[in-house]
């Protein structure tokens, strides 16, 4: 569980440093830097998503995937929860404004102050997904689980490192939340890794990363604010070759 203990320590502490180190910065400057990350994203998504070798399955796997995870709504879960993190945050700052006696005053900032509510969960949900959705996070826990080599974890650390930075300076401190999900996804991997052997193959990991591509093309439309895509009920999506490939080899061996 090394390598996953890293990478989630990692994206916290750079999420906490960009979401400080960005106060102050006018909002021209943070705009026009979020778009240029949004067209970096999509470039980053639709490159690992041309990897795929069955066009076919990857189109069914979003489908049956968009279907289950609006079925389930996993965004809505995922969005309470990061509501629910940002208001145990918050909770402290509002019992002193309540025992100095402001708690009833009307707040001008009311407005900011939801606004930055809906950016927290924004930035935990997303990053949660981008930094899940790659090959280095099944390969590197892959690798952890069944040999100990932590190296690609490592490396995954710098760069969700730098990209936590970035993102924590555009989204806040729910992007630091993110290492949670990341740090039980794949420390999961690595556990069932470690007990079951080598089921996940070459082919099936480039399916799954094909799709979890799409996801972060996906976040990087999300970020230029075009339409706004619930990505979080695309999840499942990435879990559909894996079914499909065990499936396959079950029926036909």
């Amino acid at each position: 569980m090394l390598g996953p203990a890293v990478n989630a320590l990692v994206i916290v502490v750079c999420a906490l440093a960009g979401a400080f180190l960005a106060r102050g910065i006018p909002r021209r400057f943070e705009e026009i830097v979020t778009k240029a990350i949004a067209l970096a994203t999509i470039y980053i998504g639709l490159k690992g998503a041309f990897d795929n070798q069955h066009p076919l399955l990857l189109i069914m796997s979003l489908v049956i995937g968009a279907l289950v995870g609006e079925a389930i709504n996993l965004d809505r879960w995922l969005h309470r929860l990061g509501d629910w993190a940002e208001r145990k945050i918050n909770r402290p700052s509002q019992s002193e404004g309540s025992a100095s006696g402001t708690m009833n005053r009307p707040s001008l900032t009311k407005g900011k102050e939801e606004s930055a509510c809906g950016t927290f969960a924004k930035g935990f949900v997303q990053a949660s997904i981008l930094f899940c959705s790659g090959a280095m996070a099944i390969v590197g826990s892959m690798q952890s689980g069944f040999y100990g080599n932590h190296e690609t974890l490592f490396a995954k650390s710098v760069l969700d490192g730098t990209i936590s930075l970035v993102f924590g300076a555009a989204l806040g401190i729910g992007v630091a939340f993110s290492a949670i999900p990341v740090f039980f996804y794949q420390g999961g991997i690595a556990l069932v890794a470690m007990f079951t052997g080598d089921i996940l193959s070459p082919e099936i990991i480039r399916e799954m990363s094909a799709a979890g591509s799409l996801l972060i093309a996906a976040i990087g439309f999300n970020f230029l604010e075009i339409k706004e895509i619930r990505i979080a009920n695309l999840i499942p999506a990435v879990f559909v070759p894996l079914i499909y490939f065990l499936g396959k080899g079950l029926l036909f061996p």
